[in-house]
C-alpha cells in the first residue's frame, strides 16, 4: 500500500504544484497551477492538432442552456439526478449547467440546411460541462463536478456509421500512444434490464452490430447495463496506481438525438434524411486523463509536455548572461525554459530531478567560454559538453518527435 501510495496524482499533484483543491473553491472544483496548465495546455493543442487533420471543425458552446434544450435533449428526464438544479433568472427563463456537450453539438449540425456531401460532418470541442456529483466520491482530478472534456460529435449517414468508428478507434490508439496511455481492456456496453432507455430495439439492435463489426479482432468484454440511456458504447478502460478501473477514451452510436433535435440532411436523391450521431472522446476528460498520467508517469511526463521542458542552470553569477541568453534562444526555439541561479548548484541539480524537469543545462565557466553547455537528464545520465545549438537541437528533436525517450532515436 505504502508504494501505491507514492504514485497518487494527488500527493504528486501538491508535490509538483500541478493543482490545488481548496474548500474555499470548493469540493470537486480544482485549480489547475501553472505547471499544471502547461502540461494541459501542450495536450490540449495536441489533440486538437489531431483532431484537425482528421477532418475535424472545432467550435466554442457556452456551458449552459435553456431548461428546455435538456429538456429536448432527454437529460433532464433520464439524467436529472447527476445534474445541478435549474437557476431561475425569471418565471420563464431558467438555466442549467450542461451535463454534456451534444445538445449544443445537435444545435451547430442544425443551423443550416446540410447534404450528404457534407457528411461525415465532425464537430469537435475542449469543453465544460457540469455533473452534480456527490462529495464522497469526489478526489482529486479523478472525479470532479466541473469537467472539461475532450468531445467531439460525429453526424454521418448510416452506411458509414462502421467506417466511422473503426477510424475513431484508430484516433485513439494514436493518442494514446504519443500520451503513453497504456490501456486495461475494451468494453462493449449495451442495455441492460431495470435501466432507462429511449429509441426502439431495431435501432439499438443495428448500433450494437456497427460496434461489434468495429471492435473485430480486438479483445473486450460485454458490460449489460453500462450503455448511454441514447445508445451502446465502447469503452476504453485504464487502471490507476491504486488499482482501480475508469474509463478513459469512448465511442457511442447515437439514433434518438438525431430524431430528438429532427436533424436531417439532404441525400444525392434528394430525400430528407435522418443522420447518425457518433459520440466520441479520444483522451476523456482533462482532469481524469492527468489524473491517469500523472500516476502512470509518477509525474515524469514525456518531455513534449513536461511543465518545463529545460532548466538552465549557471556554476556561479559569472555565468548568469550566458544563461540568460541560452533561455532566450530556447524559448525563441519554443521550449518552456526557466533559469535557477539561486543555491549550490548541487541542490539545484537535485531540485530539477525533484521537479521531474527532463533537461538541467549546466553551465560553468568553461563551457561558457567555449560555448559549450552541459546537459543532464533527469534519469541521472549526464552528456558530453554540446555547442548551445546542437543541445538545443537535441531537445527540440525529442519534443518534436513526441518522443517518450529523452535522447533522439
Amino acid at each position: 500500500m505504502r508504494e501505491r501510495d507514492m504514485i497518487d496524482h494527488r500527493r504528486l499533484g501538491r508535490e509538483l504544484e500541478l493543482f490545488v483543491s481548496d474548500p474555499l473553491a470548493g469540493a470537486g472544483l480544482p485549480i489547475w497551477l501553472p505547471a499544471g496548465a502547461a502540461a494541459r495546455h501542450a495536450v490540449e493543442e495536441y489533440v486538437r492538432e489531431l483532431e484537425r487533420r482528421a477532418g475535424y471543425q472545432h467550435v466554442y458552446s457556452p456551458p449552459l442552456g435553456k431548461r428546455e434544450l435538456f429538456e429536448l435533449s432527454g437529460h433532464l428526464g433520464y439524467f436529472a439526478d447527476d445534474m445541478f438544479p435549474p437557476m431561475r433568472l425569471s418565471a420563464d427563463d431558467e438555466f442549467v449547467l450542461r451535463p454534456a456537450l451534444c445538445p449544443h453539438h445537435a444545435l451547430v449540425f442544425g443551423a443550416r440546411g446540410r447534404s450528404y456531401r457534407e457528411l461525415p460532418l465532425r464537430v469537435a470541442e475542449l469543453g465544460g460541462m457540469y455533473r452534480a456529483e456527490r462529495s464522497g466520491v469526489l478526489g482529486g482530478l479523478s472525479r470532479v463536478r466541473a469537467i472539461s472534456l475532450n468531445d467531439a460529435h460525429n453526424f454521418c449517414a448510416l452506411e458509414q456509421a462502421g467506417e466511422e468508428v473503426a477510424e475513431i478507434l484508430r484516433l485513439i490508439r494514436e493518442a494514446h500512444a504519443a500520451l503513453g496511455v497504456r490501456p486495461a481492456g475494451f468494453r462493449l456496453s449495451v442495455r441492460g434490464p431495470g435501466q432507462r432507455y429511449v429509441g426502439d430495439d431495431v435501432q439499438w439492435a443495428r448500433a450494437e452490430e456497427l460496434l461489434r463489426e468495429a471492435l473485430s479482432g480486438v479483445d473486450y468484454e460485454v458490460a449489460p447495463g453500462d450503455a448511454a440511456f441514447y445508445g451502446p458504447k465502447i469503452d476504453i478502460q485504464v487502471v490507476d496506481g491504486r488499482g482501480r478501473e475508469s474509463t478513459l477514451s469512448t465511442v457511442q452510436l447515437d439514433f434518438d438525438k438525431p430524431e430528438r433535435f429532427d436533424l436531417a440532411y439532404t441525400d444525392r436523391d434528394g430525400a430528407r434524411r435522418r443522420p447518425v450521431m457518433v459520440h466520441r472522446s479520444l483522451v476523456g476528460s482533462m482532469e481524469r486523463l492527468f489524473a491517469y498520467l500523472i500516476e502512470v508517469h509518477e509525474g515524469a511526463f514525456p518531455a513534449w509536455y513536461a511543465p518545463v521542458q529545460l532548466v538552465v542552470l549557471p556554476v556561479d553569477a559569472d555565468q548568469a548572461g550566458v544563461a540568460a541568453d541560452l533561455a532566450r534562444r530556447a524559448e525563441a526555439a519554443g521550449l518552456r525554459v526557466e533559469v535557477d541561479a539561486a543555491g549550490s548548484l548541487g541542490a539545484r541539480i537535485r531540485d530539477a530531478a525533484r521537479r521531474r524537469t527532463p533537461y538541467a543545462a549546466v553551465i560553468g565557466a568553461r563551457e561558457a567560454a567555449a560555448g559549450l553547455v552541459s546537459l543532464r537528464l533527469r534519469d541521472g545520465r549526464a552528456l558530453d559538453p554540446l555547442p548551445v545549438a546542437a543541445a538545443l537541437g537535441l531537445v527540440g528533436d525529442v519534443v518534436a518527435t513526441r518522443s517518450a525517450q529523452l535522447l533522439p532515436g
